[in-house]
């Protein structure tokens, strides 16, 4: 049987391009760039060039990387997506092959329970049974972030089950599906705080939060850090799978909303970045406590002094 490609496809600004290859590779390095605005014209090739080309708006480019069907082009549209929205990036993603209107079906085929440690994510239209000592967060991603299967969201939920102990007042930045903010009071968390620039994806995380009856979850719309409520008090811990240029922007504020000593858990941290990361956090006022690896990707856990 021959294999099956799917192309993804983001379409933005010339002014945008090196902050959407930068997105894009994370997902995969081969990137297929379509960017007409340095063709020149000569008498000798002239006629040679397709008038698709000659006709192309020079100010418009596009990126696309090409994914086996065995890997789940959706969580990738989504990673994508998400992060180019945090990013203030004006922009479209596009998959060949996947109509918006299936998007709910077309999950279906790729997502299935996913065990991570105590926590299993569990797609929301399957019956399942939990085990003894098991939480169960069931999720339906839509067109959201978030569903358990990406390295950026095991890191956290690997943490989370670590520093929740209960009764934390938690903040999620960026909380796309709301996955992060709902296994975090699954597992005793006394308040969370789920916060994202995108309207859609607020909109999805109430959903689930309201399916998974995850009753002390309040989702809102903020940007970053505009919009994030404290007049009930500040936050034990916070968590923040972004991306790099994103958590750097965040760090000068983030103290302002935490408690003494509370802890931060940052991912969407790709490796190379993490020497600037590190940096910020100290000059920032941040100790590091731990970091966790999966591939080529990075989550720290930091603590306020």
């Amino acid at each position: 049987m021959s294999e099956v490609w799917n192309k993804i496809t983001v379409r933005g600004r010339k002014c945008d391009l090196d902050t959407i290859c930068a997105v894009v590779s994370m997902v995969d390095e081969g990137l297929l760039i379509e960017d007409f605005s340095d063709v020149k014209i000569n008498e000798m090739y002239g006629d040679l060039i397709d008038e698709s080309v000659l006709s192309a708006d020079p100010d418009k480019i596009s990126v696309s990387i090409f994914l086996s069907d065995e890997n789940n082009p959706l969580d990738s549209i989504s990673f994508i997506r998400d992060r180019l929205v945090s990013l203030g990036i004006e922009c479209s993603v596009e998959c060949e092959g996947i109509r918006e209107e299936d998007w709910a079906e077309t999950w279906k085929k790729y997502y299935h329970p996913v065990s991570l440690g105590r926590i299993t994510v569990v797609p929301a239209w399957e019956d399942y049974t939990a085990k003894d000592g098991e939480v169960v967060v069931k999720m339906d991603p839509g067109m959201a972030f978030g569903t358990g299967t990406h390295e950026t969201t095991r890191l956290v939920i690997r943490m989370l089950q670590e520093e929740i102990v209960g009764g934390e007042r938690v903040l999620d930045i960026g909380t796309g599906s709301g996955i992060l903010a709902i296994c975090a009071s699954k597992l005793g968390a006394g308040y969370c705080g789920a916060y994202d620039i995108d309207p859609d994806a607020v909109r999805v995380a109430r959903e689930n939060v309201e399916k998974d009856g995850a009753k002390n979850v309040e989702c809102g719309v903020s940007d970053l850090l505009l919009g994030v409520d404290i007049s009930k008090g500040k936050y034990d811990l916070v968590v923040a799978n972004i991306v790099a240029d994103i958590i750097l922007r965040l760090l000068p504020d983030l103290g302002n909303y935490m408690n003494d000593g509370a802890r931060a858990i940052l991912s969407g941290i790709i490796e190379p970045r993490l020497p600037e990361i590190r940096n910020a956090m100290e000059e920032n006022g941040f100790l590091s406590v731990r970091e966790l690896h999966e591939n080529d990707w990075c989550a720290l856990l930091v603590e306020k002094r």
